[in-house]
């Protein structure tokens, strides 16, 4: 059984991201945190290839599932705002004929 990690993983960005922008060295960060040079090296070598890994998967996906079903949500409002528009304008121009009809 693994033991659990001393660190979370909002405290090992904090790490590498000093390390990173070039605030302390690996060996700096290391004795600042009482780990291993090692782990902060790995931490940041996981972290880089994290963000390139997303950013590859940026590029080849385009829009997200998300995206695409808000697009659709957004031509259904668009459509039923357009009837509406129409239905309005029907009735200020003579109302008797259009309700009396079935219009949809």
């Amino acid at each position: 059984m693994a033991r659990p990690p001393m660190f979370k993983a909002h405290e090992k960005q904090r790490i590498v991201l000093s390390v990173l922008r070039g605030e302390c060295s690996v060996a700096e960060a290391a004795r600042r945190n009482k780990c291993s040079e090692t782990s902060i090296a790995k931490w940041r070598d996981l972290f880089v290839q994290g963000g390139l890994g997303a950013l590859e998967a940026g590029a080849r996906q385009g829009r997200s599932a998300r995206e695409a079903q808000l697009e659709r949500e957004l031509e259904q409002v668009t459509s039923a705002l357009g009837e509406a528009h129409v239905e309005l304008r029907l009735l200020r121009r003579g109302g008797a004929d259009f309700t009396s009809r079935s219009w949809r």
